[in-house]
């Protein structure tokens, strides 16, 4: 009988340890949280990205930050590799559409007219890059962008390379852009770093009010309160996703001497995440045609807050 109680509890021991080897969020995850989508990047290795999803943009006008890459569609800049989406930013001469060579190359992904939500959870696992100059970026803007930042802009997640103990969450506006973007930053504890492990980053966008998550830890919300004075709230309509590593700009500054290439941003997992009230959860759900999925219903901002229970 003795034997038999050791063997029974090393059993329950070890189904303890391995509850906790799993991912808070796979194991913790509210059931009025309903997955409408997703890349999981599981495609054979040395795949392009799903363009059924995404865009990959080509170009290298700076893109209003005076960034120094050009981003290509090419899979050495963006392609799959062991489950992972792989960003790679190289140091090499490049001469793209426009006839200017310039000195760097990137990948810049969106899913624009392909997928965009108004409301829900947005989150991505990622690993960054370390190095002065680099910049990579996790962020939604509003389908409809005919000028920005009148279409709203939302950074989930925005680092910059020779700062890895620091994240950045973001929104900009009519009023609140740029420099004067409603701005918070999370400093990771006990000396980790964004680039020594994968971390979640996550937004949970509601009608009126913007909360900030890094690895499922609440550091931020942003709500009407937070605007200047004489400035709208834009966050009311459907945004896409983008994905990107720039190289250099005005928020990183140029590479150094020290920062080597290449470099790369490691994606894990994209997905996307609508809130469904218990009154409507057994409603039959209209055909999402463009997104292949089911659409659930809008978001109840009177619903408790929280992608996690305690």
């Amino acid at each position: 009988m003795k034997w038999l109680s050791l063997i029974l509890l090393f059993l329950f021991l070890a189904a303890i340890a391995s509850g906790a080897a799993q991912s808070p969020a796979a194991t913790r995850v509210k059931p009025d949280w309903v997955l409408v989508w997703s890349d999981e990047f599981n495609a054979p290795d040395a795949s392009s990205p799903d363009l059924a999803k995404w865009t990959l943009e080509v170009g290298g006008n700076g893109y209003g930050n005076n960034e120094l890459e050009y981003y290509t569609d090419r899979p050495r800049n963006a392609h799959l590799d062991k489950g992972n989406l792989v960003i790679t930013a190289i140091a090499e001469p490049y001469t793209g559409l426009d006839g200017i060579t310039r000195q760097y190359t990137s990948a810049r992904m969106k899913t624009s007219q392909k997928f965009s939500r108004q409301f829900g959870r947005f989150e991505a696992r990622m690993k960054l890059p370390q190095g002065r100059g680099l910049w990579p970026a996790f962020w939604l803007l509003g389908e409809d962008c005919k000028q920005w930042p009148d279409c709203g802009e939302i950074d989930i997640m925005e680092s910059v390379g020779s700062k890895l103990t620091t994240v950045l969450g973001t929104v900009h506006g009519p009023g609140y852009s740029g420099d004067k973007g409603i701005s918070r930053h999370y400093e990771l504890p006990h000396g980790a770093t964004v680039s020594d492990g994968f971390h979640v980053y996550a937004v949970e966008w509601e009608p009126a009010a913007i909360r900030f998550y890094m690895d499922n830890l609440l550091y931020a919300t942003t709500t009407l309160a937070d605007l200047p004075a004489g400035t709208r709230w834009v966050f009311d309509h459907p945004f896409f996703i983008i994905l990107n590593l720039a190289v250099g700009g005005n928020l990183p500054g140029s590479p150094d001497a020290e920062t080597k290439f290449p470099q790369s941003l490691l994606v894990d997992y994209v997905r996307v995440y609508e809130r469904r009230s218990p009154e409507t959860a057994s409603k039959p759900q209209r055909s999402d045609r463009k997104n292949g999925l089911k659409s659930p219903p809008q978001i109840d901002d009177k619903r408790l807050p929280g992608f996690l229970s305690g």
